[in-house]
Parts: structure tokens; C-alpha cells; sequence
């Protein structure tokens, strides 16, 4: 091997690059580039509209906030992808295992915060009267910083043999490599997704059936004034509940073929277009869910233009009337 074919010329336990045409590299340098740019920007727009107007500041809203702000984290690291196009990690064996940690850490809080928008939705519809009083903007912020705090927690826990003497795991310098027990694998897998997604599935099956009931309901009601206030009301929180179950749905599709690709252990075997596929798909949803609220939520759209035009800096932006 050349020198320019090492990660680290001037080190003989240096990795090898790997072989990629100049095209590709260019192409996929161009592509990761715009999808992070455009992720972080679309994210952290939603970021802003929901701190900024005290009219979103919901508890939907807030599980929305904490959804965004691992969304933004994934656009923000997506640019470490770009120089692991030639096979090498520049940033050292501490930096590597951070990196993974980052990575596990907001995959965690945005499946837990999707655990937090079922529960949202299913006393939302299922318990609407006494919605106001369970679930308060107080006790949506105390849930998202228990999710990303026992994100952090349970990584650290299973990365501390990789923390305690990072770069163990490494074959040659340049490698990034973490590495967890067969068992611990497993656990990760069931106790990070499919557990999550289970509880999600069947809080959502719930909603489903207790929505198309009251929709009944209301479709058979003809009566006047209080009555239709309380049917809007409803129609309200079913759209909400709709349109958060397009979001989760979304998630669970992008995220499931890598999961249970690693679950079963056939990522080692399947082809590298299919492996770059999974892992598109993955962090493309980061992106996906702020294009789903554009387009499902007025207020996202009245919000985007507001700052766009710099009206949020105006003194009374804060109270301006999005819905």
C-alpha cells in the first residue's frame, strides 16, 4: 500500500481507506451534507416556534420540542459521516465512543418521546375530561427530562467496558469500533425498540378504536350550540391524534428494517446498497417530521414565516395568534 492509501501515513498500525471512485465520494460528500444542513435547519425552525410563542406551549407541543431537538442532534451528526466515507476516524478513540453514545442517546430520547406522544394521544381521546388535569405542560417537561436523562443513563451503562479503555475494540488506528456482549446486544434491541414500540402499538390501537367510536358519536349528534363546541373540540384532538400517529408511524417505518436487520444478525451479510439504504432511511426520518407538521399543522407554517421575516423580533411576537 501507497501512503495516501493509509488514514495515518505516518503510522504503521495506521487503517487502510477504503476504495471508492471519486464520483462516489463526491456524490455521497454532497448528499449527507445537504440532508444534515437540511434536517438541523427544519428542526431547529420547529425548535424556535415552539420556545418562542406562548401560544404552543402546549404538552403536546413540549413532547414535540423534545422530538425536534434529537432530530436537530441527528442532522448535527451526520457530518461526522462524511470523512467515514473513506473508512477513517480522525477524532481519536474517546471522541469515537462519544460519538456512539450521542448517537444511541437521541435514537433513545426520540423512541421514548414517541412512547410520551401515545400517552399524550391516548388520555387526549380516551380520557378527554380529565386530559387537562393529567397532563399538564409541568408534568410533559418532567417526562421529556426523565427520557433523555435515562437515555444518558442506560448508554453510559452500556458502553462503560468502552469508556473504561476506548479504542480496545480497534483493530488499527483510525478504526471506530464499539463493542457490546451478545447478550447486552439483545437486551439493547428488545429494551430500546421493540419494547417501546410495543407499548406504542397498542396505546395507538386504543386511540384508533375510541376514535372511530366517538366519531360515530359525533356524526350521529345534531344539536346546538354547547354540543358543537364540544364536537370541535374532539375533532381537535382525533386530527392531533392523527396526525401524531402519521409521525409515529413514519419513525417506526424508517427505523425498523436497521433494527431488525441488527436484531436478527443479518447486517453482516446483507449488501452495501442495502446497508446504505437502512442507514438512509434511518436518519432521514430526522427530517421527515418537521416536512409532516408543515404540513399538517397551520400553526408550523404561520410560525415559519414569522421568523423567516424576522417578525419574531418584534416585542410582542411572543403572543402572537398562530391558531
Amino acid at each position: 500500500m501507497e501512503g495516501g492509501d493509509l488514514c495515518f501515513p505516518a503510522l504503521n498500525s495506521s487503517c487502510h481507506k477504503l476504495k471508492r471512485s471519486p464520483s462516489f465520494t463526491l456524490l455521497a460528500s454532497v448528499l449527507l451534507s445537504f440532508l444534515s444542513v437540511l434536517t438541523a435547519v427544519l428542526n431547529l425552525l420547529l425548535i424556535i416556534s415552539i420556545s418562542h410563542f406562548r401560544q404552543l406551549h402546549t404538552p403536546t407541543n413540549l413532547l414535540l420540542l423534545s422530538l425536534a431537538v434529537a432530530d436537530f442532534c441527528v442532522g448535527l451528526l451526520l457530518l461526522f459521516q462524511i470523512p467515514l466515507l473513506d473508512g477513517c476516524w480522525y477524532l481519536g478513540d474517546l471522541m469515537c465512543v462519544f460519538y456512539y453514545i450521542l448517537v444511541v442517546v437521541t435514537t433513545c430520547a426520540s423512541i421514548g418521546t414517541m412512547v410520551l406522544i401515545s400517552v399524550d394521544r391516548y388520555v387526549a381521546i380516551c380520557y378527554p375530561l380529565h386530559y387537562p388535569a393529567k397532563i399538564t405542560p409541568k408534568r410533559a417537561g418532567v417526562g421529556v427530562f426523565l427520557c433523555w436523562t435515562c437515555s444518558l443513563l442506560y448508554d453510559v451503562l452500556m458502553m462503560k467496558d468502552n469508556l473504561q479503555q476506548p479504542g480496545r475494540f480497534s483493530s488499527c488506528s483510525g478504526d471506530c469500533v464499539v463493542h457490546l456482549s451478545p447478550v447486552s446486544h439483545v437486551v439493547d434491541q428488545v429494551v430500546s425498540f421493540f419494547v417501546p414500540i410495543a407499548v406504542i402499538a397498542v396505546l395507538y390501537a386504543r386511540v384508533f378504536v375510541v376514535a372511530v367510536s366517538q366519531g360515530r358519536a359525533l356524526r350521529s349528534q345534531v344539536a346546538a350550540g354547547p354540543r358543537k363546541n364540544r364536537a370541535t373540540v374532539r375533532k381537535s384532538e382525533m386530527k392531533a391524534a392523527g396526525t401524531l400517529g402519521v409521525v409515529v408511524f413514519v419513525f417506526i417505518l424508517c427505523l425498523f428494517p436497521s433494527y431488525s436487520a441488527s436484531l436478527s444478525g443479518q447486517e453482516t451479510v446483507i449488501d452495501a446498497v442495502s446497508a446504505a439504504f437502512m442507514f438512509f432511511l434511518a436518519f432521514f426520518n430526522s427530517c421527515l417530521n418537521p416536512i409532516i407538521y408543515a404540513f399538517f399543522y397551520p400553526w408550523f407554517r404561520k410560525s415559519i414565516k414569522l421568523i423567516m421575516t424576522l417578525g419574531v423580533l418584534k416585542a410582542d411576537s411572543r403572543d402572537a395568534n398562530l391558531m
